[in-house]
């Protein structure tokens, strides 16, 4: 069994850890002083992040740190559990039930009674997390909570009974994962773009969920180090993938792979030493980015860490598609509201004579037909018409119904696109602009330069919380939805994991 396993891993480190000590102690008078003596070599990136893994503890969490940390597992959870309801989930989920022998450790979103191998609860939901597209996004662009909170659960749900982490335990383990991927991004200015190549949290998701679980499972340095070397032979996966079925597995293999890399690691698995450094000839982490340029990360002991987070908040989605659409739908939307005034109502496609985008340059999200719900999640066109014709866009704008409506189409057809200058490709810097011209000769004009959601303009707890319940009520009923709720914001609080687990069930 994984529990029997996950124990002897434990002894072994703690042996480990006492070999470690006893043979210095061992050494004769003048060997100790020799080594003590001798200077101590140029630490490497590798090593540095190691040491910060194993080494950060629950004081260096600031109340800022705590409450945002919060937030982003809240909405994790909720969107997860929506998730536990698609099409893509279920596939996963059948595939891992007959394709693996049964292994009842690991829970599984939103389905009481169902369980996984932790590695397989880790994947499945992962990808429920990300099958709607719906999860927080980080700036350098990336989904940093998928790819380590289902870890984190399914590692604690494999510890026995006696030993299940706090509250605390697990925030600190997840601001490690999230605090590994948003350094590593910041090794390069490329990376702060919308992605061509390949999807950023199949790189960086691995890699924190495995600094997450090290830290978790208290890995000492060196495997931490390890584990993220491991986790990076595991890493990756083609922007040509967004937009279908296969996109949330991404998350799901980041969550997965993270954690066997830490696993792995703590059975005395080794990888480079040198991963994360910069050496000529030799492509470590630095094959995903071509100007990428690593520094250590230390941390102080007797002062507090500087965590990303604190300086750059998350982005909730408001509704589940991919960033760059929350830009137009508010600029569409607010065009929505010049024609129909203060009614409610839907916009005729006979009152419209053509459609200006003003973009961002990014080929993945310009989808002028597109033809199932994941290409309507990465569609400019798509998003800035159903916002024009109702006003919002929601969770049921992406069903099949809504999707073909003849209405659409038509305003679909009278979509043109232009790319600014002035209008990257960046989620810090973007806008969005919709031009309507009516057929009577008006011309109507939206922008957004920050959507509310947006980390300049984040939700507040209430609409988090509203959000949440929305979410996650469509699989839980309502006592254990505000259970979560006040579970997750005193998660600082709470001594035993227990409760978190039990009631995403």
């Amino acid at each position: 069994m994984m529990i029997s396993k996950l124990q002897k891993t434990t002894r072994s480190v703690g042996a480990m850890r006492h070999m470690h000590r006893s043979g210095a102690e061992g050494l004769p008078a003048s060997a100790q002083h020799a080594a003590a003596e001798r200077p101590a070599p140029e630490e490497t990136v590798t090593a540095s992040f190691g040491r910060f893994i194993s080494g950060l503890k629950a004081r260096h969490l600031t109340p800022t740190v705590l409450r945002r940390s919060k937030r982003m597992m809240l909405d994790s959870l909720g969107v997860g559990l929506l998730g536990s309801t698609t099409h893509v989930f279920q596939l996963a989920l059948r595939h891992c039930q007959e394709m693996y022998a049964p292994d009842d450790i690991s829970s599984v979103y939103g389905r009481s009674g169902t369980k996984l191998s932790p590695t397989l609860a880790a994947f499945v939901n992962g990808v429920a997390v990300h099958s709607m597209d719906f999860d927080d996004t980080w700036h350098p662009a990336t989904h940093p909570s998928g790819a380590v909170l289902p870890a984190l659960l399914a590692v604690s749900d494999m510890m026995p009974q006696n030993r299940k982490p706090s509250g605390l335990d697990l925030l600190l383990a997840f601001n490690v994962g999230i605090e590994v991927q948003g350094r590593l991004m910041r090794f390069s200015n490329g990376a702060s773009n919308i992605p061509k190549k390949f999807h950023p949290p199949s790189v960086v998701g691995p890699m924190g969920g495995a600094a997450a679980c090290a830290n978790l499972l208290s890995l000492d340095p060196s495997q931490c180090s390890h584990a993220l070397a491991i986790a990076a032979s595991l890493a990756g996966a083609p922007m040509a993938n967004a937009a279908t079925q296969s996109k949330p597995l991404h998350i799901g293999n980041a969550s997965r792979l993270g954690m066997e890399a830490a696993l792995l690691a703590s059975r005395g698995l080794e990888a480079s030493p040198l991963i994360l450094d910069s050496v000529p000839g030799v492509a470590g982490f630095n094959a995903f980015y071509e100007d990428y340029m690593p520094l250590p990360l230390y941390l102080a002991q007797d002062e507090g860490h500087s965590f990303l987070i604190e300086d750059q908040d998350i982005a909730f989605k408001r509704f589940p598609a991919h960033l760059g659409m929350h830009w137009v739908v508010d600029a569409a939307a607010s065009v929505h509201k010049l024609i129909v005034g203060v009614d409610s109502g839907t916009v005729s496609a006979s009152q419209v004579k053509d459609i200006l985008l003003r973009v961002p340059r990014s080929k993945y999200i310009n989808r002028p037909f597109p033809e199932c719900e994941h290409q309507a999640r990465h569609s400019f066109q798509f998003n800035a018409c159903s916002a024009l014709l109702d006003g919002e866009v929601t969770v049921q704008s992406f069903t099949a119904g809504a999707i073909t409506r003849p209405e659409l189409a038509a305003l679909l057809s009278l979509v043109r696109v232009e790319h600014p200058e002035d209008n990257p490709a960046n989620f810090d810097l973007m806008y969005g602009e919709v031009q309507v011209t009516l057929d009577g000769g008006d011309v109507l004009r939206g922008r957004c330069d920050t959507f509310y959601g947006h980390w300049r303009n984040p939700l507040t707890n209430e609409s988090l919380r509203k959000k949440f319940r929305s979410n996650a009520g469509a699989v839980l009923p309502r006592e254990k939805v505000e259970g979560l709720i006040e579970t997750v914001e005193a998660l600082d609080e709470l001594p035993d994991c227990t409760p978190l687990l039990l009631k995403l069930q």
